[in-house]
Formats: C-alpha cells, structure tokens, sequence
C-alpha cells in the first residue's frame, strides 16, 4: 500500500521536503549568528561606555580606521573649534525622527591636527539648500569628551554621498573627505560630543541603545520547528494517503457482499 511514494507526485514532494529541511536549518544558524552578533556588540558598547575616558590621540590617528573594538569607547580631547571649517551633515534625525542635520564642528588640537566633533543635531529650515541656523560653539580652549565613532562610507552606511550639494553641507562624516576640504591632518573617526553639553546649541546626540537583542533568537527556533515539522508533516500525509486509498479499496468489495445478501 505504500507504492503510491513513488508515483511522480509523491516523488517531488518527497524531494521538495528534503530540500527544505537543510535550508530552514541554515536559516535558524543564521538567525542565531545575528543573535549572538548583537549581543557581542550590546556588550561591547556596554563596556565601552562605562571605560574611563582616554586621551582620542590614543585610540586613532590620521588614515588610521578606529578599530571596532574602540568604537563607542569615551574619549577625550582638548583644542580649539574651527568654526571656519564647520559643516553640516545633512538627512539626520533626531531621537523623535525629525529631519534636521549633524553639526560636524573641528577641533584642533594643539599638535596643529584636529579631530571632527558632532556637536549635535539642529532642525532643518524651510530651504533645503540655505545653511541652517547653528548655534555658535564655544570660543577659547576647549576639553571635550565624547563617544568614539568610526568614519562613515556609503558601503557601511547606505547613505549616499550626493555631489553638489550646498556650500558647507556634506551627507557623511568622515575624516579624509573633510581632511581633504580642509587642508589638514584630521583623526580617524570624529567624536560625538556628550559633554560639555551646550544649554543652548544643537541636540546632543543620544546614546546607544545596548539592550534590545532584538528578535533572532525566536527566528532561529521559528526556523528549526519548522525544519522539524517537515518530516513531521510529510509521515502524516503519507498516512493520510494510505487510509484514503485502503478505503478506496475496501470499498467495492463491501457494496458486493452488502449486495449479494438476501
């Protein structure tokens, strides 16, 4: 009663399943690497964060990428803003997902390098194309302390880097393209400042949310009982099948003998 499997039906299905086990397998691997990922990086910039800051000179340099295990980490430096190089860094929200922009201010440094600091986010006007208003940042000698971020590229970010924009707006921050502009060894990454926190200049930039691991764990097992009920579903039709076509055997043979009764 099982010659039914090898009819051409049953054979694909047979084969389709096979093929799905492995494949919901490897997605559930997937799903856990992800898993395992973000609970790597929600400890990293959990340690990051509660690290004593240290001097940024120490951690990157010029055409030096800051090291991932880096990133986050708070660091501190001391110079001058150059307010003559500041720009803004356009299509940036803040924590309520308003459109605004990054104020991406130098800082220089006494060693005559300088370092890009974020100093926050500010509200978009009216004209997309005029240079927003920008509170004014701090005079004189300065020591900041901040998050360290890495440079951003399109590849990393998925933003991409527009060309002619306005005069003093860019779309990324990263510290060759504004070295370039500026004429000036720049720092690897830039800083995104936490304090001093201006009373009254641009919205710090909030930190990290570290912990949310976020739903991969529960994909990885969705991925793996699904891979189980494969085999699972497959035996029960099969059986399903059998009753069906023993029924559709015993059948004929009833409605005879019920005939043949006086």
């Amino acid at each position: 009663m099982y010659r039914f499997l090898l009819s051409r039906q049953w054979v694909i299905l047979t084969l389709v399943g096979l093929v799905l086990i492995p494949v919901m397998v490897r997605l559930g691997f997937w799903q856990l690497h992800r898993h395992e990922h973000k609970v790597a990086q929600n400890n990293q910039i959990a340690h990051s964060l509660a690290a004593d800051p240290v001097p940024v000179t120490g951690l990157t340099a010029p055409g030096r990428e800051v090291a991932g295990s880096d990133v986050w980490r708070r660091v501190t430096a001391s110079g001058t803003y150059d307010t003559k190089d500041e720009v803004v860094v356009r299509r940036r929200t803040d924590d309520n997902g308003h459109q605004g922009y990054f104020v991406l201010t130098p800082l220089l440094l006494d060693d005559g390098r300088a370092v890009l600091v974020n100093r926050g986010w500010v509200p978009a006007g009216d004209d997309p194309m005029r240079y927003p208003d920008v509170p004014a940042a701090p005079s004189g000698k300065i020591t900041v302390t901040g998050r360290l971020k890495q440079d951003e590229t399109t590849a990393a970010s998925g933003i991409k880097d527009t060309a002619g924009l306005p005069p003093r707006q860019v779309m990324l921050i990263n510290s060759d393209q504004r070295s370039k502009a500026m004429n000036r060894a720049v720092l690897a990454g830039y800083i995104e400042l936490v304090d001093p926190a201006p009373k009254d200049g641009p919205k710090p930039v909030a930190a990290p949310d570290h912990s949310d691991i976020g739903p991969h764990l529960a994909y990885a097992i969705q991925w793996w009982l699904f891979a189980g009920g494969v085999p699972v579903g497959w035996l029960i039709l099969v059986r399903r099948e059998r009753r069906d076509r023993l029924a559709a055997a015993i059948a004929p043979e009833t409605a005879a003998v019920a005939g043949a009764t006086p």
